[in-house]
């Protein structure tokens, strides 16, 4: 079931907790990675574990480029709204089963949108090569996957550079792909979290409570 979240603000408190220990689109890539890049799914899913264990959501990787992305995201919607003509639906979360995304915005009734920052000269590269990103295919697919929409805009800028454009499909094909990789992750994520709960090492948690119940 497709659950939308609305009034929910990407990086707030409860925005983090509807994230945890699911796997989302802008991840997807780590759980489709191929063999040998394998170290990144195995860290995705340490992390999602720690987070179903202690019941707390971790803090996730950022830097500078991306901290720019956020705070600069209002401009190039507003850009993308008034050359496409579209209506642009902001939405916190999306909730669909065991997996989600948090896009940027939701378009018309069948569309949707990410937003991406890139340096000038790898902006100048993506837009001559002229084709949809391949490092965004998991996420914006991923994005589909959750929300049931048909297509994706990818939108790619650089304050005082030409906006790189490009929309996606849903692909039958790779979505069948990428739900079947996204359940054995899930099944292999609740493999380990079972194995760690299991795990009968010392804790200062259980040490706590047993002083406690011997005063």
């Amino acid at each position: 079931m497709i659950e939308i979240f609305d009034a929910v603000e990407q990086g707030s408190e409860e925005w983090r907790n509807l994230r945890r220990g699911l796997p989302t689109a802008s991840n997807f890539k780590a759980i489709v990675a191929k063999s040998t890049e394998r170290k990144m799914r195995a860290t995705y899913m340490r992390r999602l574990a720690a987070e179903i264990i202690t019941g707390k959501v971790l803090d996730s990787y950022t830097n500078s480029h991306i901290e720019r992305g956020k705070a600069g995201e209002d401009e190039p919607l507003a850009a993308y709204e008034f050359l496409t003509g579209y209506e642009l639906r902001r939405v916190g979360f999306i909730r669909n089963g065991r997996l989600g995304a948090s896009p940027d915005a939701l378009v018309g009734e069948d569309g949707g949108l990410e937003i991406k920052t890139q340096l000038p000269d790898l902006l100048i590269q993506t837009i001559e090569n002229d084709k949809f990103p391949v490092e965004h295919i998991a996420q914006c697919q991923g994005n589909m996957l959750a929300s049931g929409r048909q297509w994706w805009d990818i939108v790619i800028y650089w304050p005082g550079m030409p906006i790189f454009r490009r929309r996606t499909f849903r692909d039958i094909g790779y979505l069948a792909y990428l739900r079947k990789e996204i359940d054995i992750f899930n099944r292999d994520l609740d493999a380990l979290v079972a194995r760690i709960t299991a795990y009968d090492g010392f804790t200062l948690e259980r040490k706590g409570a047993s002083d406690g119940a011997a005063a």
